[in-house]
C-alpha cells in the first residue's frame, strides 16, 4: 500500500468511489468537478495505492479560512492562502474502518506542513465530526456554509505546527 500523486488514470476509479460515498447524502460532484479541485493544487491531493487498485483519495487546496468550495461550480480561482481545505477524503467501503483514513490525513497533514500551510479545514458531512475531532479538528458552527452541504454538516479547522528545518522534513 502507498500513498501518491493522481496520475491522469486513476480519475474514473476516484469518481467511482466519490459516487459510492456520496450517492446517499446527495453530494456527488462528479469526474470534471473533483479534477478542478486537484488542478488547484495537484502537490495536496493523493490516491491510496493498494496493490495497483485504487483504495482511497483525499483532495485538498488552498482556500481562505472559514469558506470552502461551491459543490456546485468548478474551480477557477488558485487561491493563496494560509489554510489547507480538505476538500474530500474516501476510502473504499470494504476497506473502511482500518486507518486508512487517518494514514491519509496524517500523510496530508504532514506534507501541509511542510509546505508551510498554518491551519487545516474541512466540512464535516454525514455524521463524520467524531473521526474528524479524533484527528484533532474543531467545529465552527458560527461557519456559513453555501448551499449544498445538506443538513448535519459542520466546518471544521486545526491548527498546524510549523515544521523546523531540524526536524528533518523537506519541502514536497
Amino acid at each position: 500500500m502507498r500513498i501518491r500523486g493522481i496520475a491522469e488514470a486513476d480519475w474514473p476509479a476516484l469518481a467511482a468511489l466519490e459516487a459510492e460515498a456520496y450517492a446517499d447524502l446527495s453530494l456527488t460532484e462528479g469526474e470534471e468537478m473533483l479534477r478542478s479541485r486537484a488542478r488547484a493544487s495537484a502537490g495536496t491531493c493523493f490516491v491510496l495505492d493498494l496493490d495497483g487498485r485504487l483504495a482511497g483519495y483525499v483532495l485538498a487546496l488552498p482556500y481562505p479560512r472559514f469558506h470552502c468550495p461551491d459543490l456546485t461550480r468548478a474551480e477557477q480561482v488558485v487561491h493563496h492562502s494560509a489554510n489547507l481545505h480538505l476538500h474530500d477524503l474516501v476510502i473504499s467501503t470494504p476497506l473502511r474502518r482500518r486507518g486508512l483514513g487517518t494514514r491519509l490525513v496524517r500523510h496530508l497533514t504532514d506534507v501541509a506542513r511542510a509546505r508551510g500551510f498554518e491551519t487545516m479545514s474541512l466540512i464535516a458531512v454525514g455524521g463524520k465530526e467524531p473521526f474528524w475531532r479524533a484527528n484533532g479538528y474543531q467545529a465552527h458552527p458560527e461557519a456559513g456554509l453555501p448551499p449544498g452541504y445538506g443538513g448535519d454538516t459542520v466546518y471544521m479547522s486545526v491548527q498546524l505546527a510549523a515544521v523546523r528545518p531540524h526536524e528533518g522534513r523537506r519541502a514536497v
